[in-house]
């Protein structure tokens, strides 16, 4: 005889189902009617074979007692795309509930993995740590189960929204509890991460630096907004934060990591490398701590050192990708043939996350590259380029639209009438174009100059571009408020600008007349730069479009540069920057410096002098020596550098000239006929 009711309880509103059968069984399901949310489930058949009904299926069984059904539901659930943290938790409830106590552990174990929002598995955690007898991890499940239970629920939710990845939700209920608790700092806190996720960063370090002047001493605020100075590049700030905390937790090993972070940022390498090998002595968190120290090793020059650290972790974390890639990146090392049969094996691993395959196949491709097996390397840049692309879910901005509006507003009427602004000081030696074209080997012959400092690739103008562009977006069909404002501004304002662009790198430098600032990506602010900073010098560096664009490719950077993940974005890129470049020259002549990187492998002391000429710099010996020069270096091409100049790089693309027909394409006939191949 059946046991299902002969007409289930009508959703709320009677009449016809608005809700999906998963959201109606839900609704029974928290009214207690259990057998009865399984009738709508059944009756739906295979539309309700989703993530939302196998969920709802699984805890009606388990209220019913039928543990073998609920095991099977929650089996279906996970065989779905994807991890689901409330199946773990339930898996872990079902386990529970029969006694299973070690394997409820493990679920929710991995459900807090997954979503450290969910207080049931803390909750449940806190019981089974204590009675296992394990002190370290019942204090952890206590401090996190106190965390969550201190927000409100509204925030509760949102945090668990947040982990869930329905970045929408928990946008929309963050900003509803804020309307109504304006300065709940732990509020503006999740609303920060929500903006970082949709990389508005600007919003992010707002709401932050905002939550730190409600609650100074507040933990938390503090160490999100170090992490966002980070992301920024504010290293000072976030070492004055970083030290603060140190300074009262000197024992907090996360804190101390914040620490040689910022230390590193800020060009105090060695103290820096002291925090990290502490932090690796104590077995912190060796993902992030012994790559860190790898990386800040290789800034100060010491390779073999840097080598072992990279070494060291790939041992300690076998599928690890970034040890590998970190390895590659050196550009120097030559992997042996069991670590790329290691490398193939757990690229191949599905088990193996995106970010870590994406790592691997960058890795491949240069130690396939590095034994001429061309198609191999080319078929691993590849994969690695459509996996990043992939991952990073973003949609390239409309460039040649940014590039025309600079070419509108800044043209021969904007300087001439703009002519005396800006502040004098011709401190700045400005080092542009694209990434891969030879920047770095330009700045490490000018730092090599006793009057010159190298610093990084300094954030400065690209943050003042930000703070130009404005915090509100223009209304549809209206142009952005930069770069139009710059023929708006009084002209007080270009002064205090290029005074405040001073103020605020200064901290890079080592007490040297001049420094460098080395971020490509100022090409375009190049308008900019010589309305605040008039007598700044500027050095274009130019390559090969074909070498520039294939290294480019080949390249997997930290963070940005998005538009290198294609071949047929970067040839695009590329054209823009040109047309870009070209109309500085034709409304600021000789303004701008073209050093094209051809040309100082084939003429070094040339083009030195050249270089020296430019900066109103004497000649001397040691920049064209600029190998023998001990520096800091923190790019991909630190190691290159410390090297004499060698040409086997500029003609590396033509081994893969066959598969580079895209980027040809999108270079376009007229860039191909001023670099012809």
């Amino acid at each position: 005889m059946s046991t299902k009711p002969e007409s289930p309880v009508a959703p709320p509103g009677g009449g016809k189902r608005s809700a999906s059968a998963a959201d109606y069984a839900q609704q029974l399901a928290m009214q207690g009617k259990f057998a009865e949310s399984l009738h709508v489930l059944d009756d739906a058949g295979q539309s309700a074979h989703t993530i939302e009904g196998l969920y709802v299926r699984a805890v009606c069984y388990r209220k019913l007692g039928q543990t073998q059904s609920a095991l099977a539901a929650l089996k279906a659930l996970n065989d779905l795309p994807g991890d689901y943290a409330r199946a773990y938790q339930e898996l872990g409830h079902t386990h529970m509930d029969v006694g299973a106590t070690a394997k409820a552990l493990v679920g929710y174990e991995h459900a807090v993995r997954l979503n450290p929002a969910l207080v049931a598995s803390w909750r449940a955690l806190t019981k089974l740590y204590l009675d296992g007898g394990q002190p370290a991890a019942l204090a952890h499940a206590q401090d996190q189960l106190r965390q969550l239970e201190q927000l409100p629920p509204e925030l509760q939710s949102v945090k668990s929204l947040l982990h869930e990845g329905n970045l929408e939700q928990a946008d929309r209920l963050c900003r509803h509890f804020l309307t109504r608790n304006k300065t709940h700092v732990e509020g503006m806190r999740l609303l920060a991460e929500i903006a970082i996720r949709h990389r508005i960063i600007d919003d992010a370090e707002f709401l932050l630096e905002s939550a730190v002047a409600f609650e100074p001493k507040h933990v938390g605020a503090r160490v999100d907004y170090v992490n966002i100075l980070l992301k920024r590049q504010r290293f000072e700030n976030a070492r004055d934060i970083a030290e603060e905390l140190v300074n009262e937790f000197p024992d907090n090993h996360q804190f101390l990591a914040l620490l040689g972070a910022s230390e590193l940022g800020v060009g105090n390498t060695n103290r820096a490398i002291d925090v990290l090998s502490g932090l690796v002595d104590a077995k912190f968190n060796l993902r992030s701590s012994l790559l860190a120290l790898g990386h800040a090793r290789k800034t100060a020059g010491d390779f073999d050192q840097a080598v072992s650290d990279y070494q060291s972790l790939y041992h300690h974390i076998p599928d690890f990708g970034d040890a590998f890639w970190s390895l590659a990146n050196t550009k120097t090392y030559r992997f042996a043939d069991d670590e790329i049969q290691h490398m193939q094996t757990y690229e191949a691993n599905e088990s193996t996350s995106i970010v870590d395959r994406v790592h691997f196949c960058f890795a491949l491709g240069k130690a396939f590259e590095d034994r001429a097996d061309y198609d191999r390397a080319f078929d691993y840049y590849e994969r690695g380029n459509q996996l990043q692309k992939q991952s990073l879910d973003y949609a390239l901005p409309a460039f040649d639209k940014r590039v025309q509006r600079q070419i509108e507003v800044c043209d021969h009427t904007l300087f001439e009438r703009r002519k005396t602004v800006g502040c004098p000081d011709p401190d700045p030696i400005f080092i542009l174009g694209l990434p891969r074209a030879g920047s770095t080997l330009l700045e490490q012959i000018l730092a090599s100059h006793s009057r010159v400092d190298g610093t990084l690739e300094l954030p400065n103008i690209l943050s003042l571009s930000r703070r130009l562009l404005g915090r509100a977006p223009a209304k549809p069909g209206e142009e952005p408020q930069y770069p139009r404002i710059l023929g708006e501004l009084d002209d007080s304002y270009f002064e205090r600008f290029g005074r405040q662009y001073l103020d605020n790198t200064q901290v890079f430098r080592q007490g040297a007349e001049f420094f460098i600032d080395k971020m490509p990506n100022n090409f375009l602010h190049i308008g900019l730069i010589k309305l605040i900073l008039p007598n700044a010098k500027i050095i274009d560096a130019r390559r090969h479009p074909m070498s520039c664009c294939f290294s480019g490719f080949k390249q997997l950077f930290a963070e940005g540069q998005e538009f290198t993940y294609g071949l047929s974005d970067i040839g695009a890129y590329y054209r823009e920057y040109v047309r870009m470049m070209d109309h500085w020259d034709n409304v600021l002549p000789d303004f701008v410096l073209r050093v094209q990187h051809e040309d100082v492998i084939d003429d070094l002391e040339g083009q030195v002098r050249r270089l020296l000429d430019f900066c109103d710099l004497p000649f001397e010996q040691s920049c064209v020596d600029f190998h023998k020069t001990e520096r800091n270096v923190r790019t991909p091409s630190s190691e290159q550098v410390r090297q004499p100049i060698f040409r086997t790089s500029m003609e590396q693309w033509r081994h893969f000239e066959d598969q580079l027909q895209p980027l040809i394409d999108a270079l376009g006939p007229e860039i191909m006929e001023r670099y012809p191949i």
